[in-house]
């Protein structure tokens, strides 16, 4: 009798110790409590756009202006530089598992915006005599825009400070993958927040302006592919598309003047990161 009760301890002993580790396997594994840190670079594109300028002796908008991004030549001393690391096109993000499949995340999006020069838009509106070298009133006319007339770039830089929310989806669940290794996951979400460029403009001769400023919002949806090696570090690619809306650019230091636009994007990217636990499941 005494042998089989020990045999019965013995037993619950081990299906104590096993769920217990069960456990602790299912909260390693677990993303919920998990806190990540990314950083990467991106590339952009841009609808073009209808720019609208006006200050105390004009008031015009140009149609259709073409423009690009300007991503940095790879050089390691830029790209690893702490002096020089923003000057590249980049991507830096903080987030949090709330699920196992949900996460939030705060971040900026550091694109960059240049207008093509030279390139014939229309223009429409009225330039007054003060801008003797272009005054006139404009109906739907051709202009040229060479750097005499505007510079215009948001090129230290677009700069989207955004809140999002993502969804991840495990495809190695199914092989019945410990996650020790390797994980793979789909991921989507969405975003909105608002823009804080710095715009570089020179416009008609007046003096340059070139300092950061609260200029609008933006909203945005994204895609991508997430790889994590070890269940600490990841490599992450993402296509992320959105809208953006600036009604409050400024484009010289006096305050009177200002332009406004709007334009859609896209921005692939790819991201490097940590990712580790700061919470029990």
């Amino acid at each position: 009798m005494i042998k089989l009760q020990r045999a019965i301890v013995i037993v619950l002993l081990l299906i104590l110790s096993f769920n217990s580790s069960n456990a602790q396997n299912n909260i390693a594994n677990s993303n919920k409590g998990k806190m990540y840190i990314l950083w990467g670079w991106n590339w952009g594109y841009y609808s073009n756009s209808d720019i609208h300028f006006k200050g105390d002796d004009y008031d015009f908008t140009l149609k259709d202006v073409e423009a690009v991004d300007r991503q940095s030549k790879f050089e390691w001393d830029v790209y690893f530089n702490p002096a020089t690391i923003t000057i590249p096109q980049t991507n830096f993000r903080v987030g949090y598992y709330v699920s196992d499949n949900w996460n939030i995340s705060f971040g900026v999006d550091h694109m960059k915006y240049f207008v093509v020069n030279p390139q014939t838009v229309k223009i429409s509106g009225f330039i007054g005599q003060s801008e003797a070298d272009f005054s006139g009133t404009y109906n739907n006319d051709d202009i040229v825009l060479t750097k005499d007339f505007l510079q215009f770039e948001h090129s230290d830089g677009l700069n989207y400070l955004t809140a999002e929310a993502s969804y991840v989806k495990d495809l190695m669940a199914w092989t019945g993958n410990p996650k020790e290794k390797l994980q793979i996951y789909l991921t989507g979400g969405a975003g909105i927040g608002f823009l804080l460029p710095k715009t570089n403009s020179t416009l008609m001769g007046k003096p340059r302006h070139d300092d950061f400023n609260v200029a609008g919002y933006g909203m945005s949806l994204k895609a991508g592919v997430n790889i994590t090696f070890f269940k600490y570090f990841f490599i992450q690619s993402e296509l992320k598309g959105g809208y953006i809306n600036m009604p409050n650019i400024r484009t010289t230091p006096d305050k009177s003047d200002s332009a406004s636009q709007d334009f859609f994007y896209l921005m692939p990217d790819i991201l490097f990161g940590v990712i580790f636990r700061i919470a029990n499941k």
